[in-house]
């Protein structure tokens, strides 16, 4: 372990502060900012709103956030063996988990094709609020259904929506730093087959290992760039941090500025958001997460990824108990960065 390593509290500050980042966006997510302000005032939405039928509750970017942990994990207790022979196996079979509680395929059809213990593995599936649909991504559902593991080489679409980066800040808390980028290209790359889409993955889980490691955000993102460019395809990506830089460096701090970067649906966009809004908060994990919701565009998504952002840098201490008590799985989201942080 490297001596300059976070501690255990901003492991715990990244998973619950990208849960909180989603369950602030969820109820505004499909909303222009015209219609969150009229609904919520000038200011915008600033407290959790019900849901799927409560205060805080998570969405499908949490619930598979969650399973790539899982996947990590078990990739440690396991090992490798025929069925499977990389963590981006083993996290496959825990998208496939997740697949089974979204009732999109026969539970004993994935039992038979991938074997008992690859499907009922974990503790996950245990928990009922991982059965329930959370608007889940299409291409995630469909990729996953095709019954094909999608990798850079093979990719099983062409799609860059944000639904193969945002689950991917676990990775940026379980390997070494040299080894994040690519393995959460590869990861994203399962479900989501365009360069900028699994890219914005690696870029994403790169930052999240520097900040662990020491660096501030604004070194996190300025080291990440460097590895960026060494990468094929990475111009999207490139012009879409350099945007939110650019955001950032003119004040003021505006809502109108997160939809100049974009709506958050592509990869980019959504990488983008996040750090202008993570960029902007300082050391206020709620002025940040409160930007990234505030408008029209996937807000659930830009809220998470900004939250694991500030939650990694400043830790769980910074989440205010109003937004974390009232949390939706909190105590499955903390014990899983208790296992993430136990591997390294």
């Amino acid at each position: 372990m490297t001596e300059n390593i976070k501690q255990n509290k901003n492991f715990i500050g990244c998973l619950v502060g990208g849960a909180v980042g989603d369950a602030l966006g969820a109820a505004v997510e499909f909303m222009s900012l015209n219609e969150i302000n009229d609904k919520f005032g000038p200011e915008g939405i600033s407290e959790f709103s019900e849901v799927y039928g409560r205060k805080g509750a998570i969405t499908d970017d949490t619930q598979m956030t969650l399973f790539t942990a899982e996947g990590l994990v078990l990739s440690s207790v396991r090992g490798f063996d025929e069925t499977c022979d990389s963590i981006t196996a083993f996290v496959y079979q825990a998208y496939l988990r997740w697949l089974s509680t979204q009732k999109e395929v026969e539970h004993n059809m994935l039992l038979n094709q991938h074997g008992t213990c690859n499907i009922v593995d974990g503790v996950l599936t245990a928990y009922p609020s991982m059965h329930s649909r959370r608007a889940p991504d299409n291409t995630c559902l469909s990729a996953l259904k095709s019954n094909v593991l999608g990798t850079i080489n093979n990719t099983v679409n062409y799609s860059k929506g944000c639904g193969g980066m945002v689950r991917v800040a676990p990775v940026g808390l379980y390997v070494e730093p040299d080894a994040v980028f690519d393995l959460a290209c590869e990861i994203a790359a399962i479900t989501h087959g365009h360069p900028t889409g699994y890219i914005a993955a690696g870029c994403f889980a790169q930052i999240i290992s520097f900040i662990i490691y020491g660096a501030d955000i604004s070194e996190s993102i300025e080291k990440t760039v460097t590895i960026l460019k060494t990468k094929d395809s990475h111009h999207e990506c490139l012009a879409a941090i350099e945007l939110a830089l650019k955001a950032y460096e003119h004040s003021p701090v505006l809502s109108e500025k997160v939809e100049m970067i974009g709506g958050g649906w592509a990869a980019e966009e959504a990488l983008g958001i996040g750090l202008y809004c993570a960029l902007s908060a300082g050391d206020d994990f709620i002025k940040g997460v409160h930007l990234a919701v505030n408008h029209g565009g996937n807000s659930d998504s830009t809220g998470s990824i900004t939250g694991n952002i500030l939650g990694a840098f400043l830790g769980i201490d910074s989440i205010p108990p109003m937004y974390s008590d009232n949390l939706e799985l909190l105590e499955a989201i903390k014990e899983m960065a208790y296992d993430l942080f136990d591997r390294i």
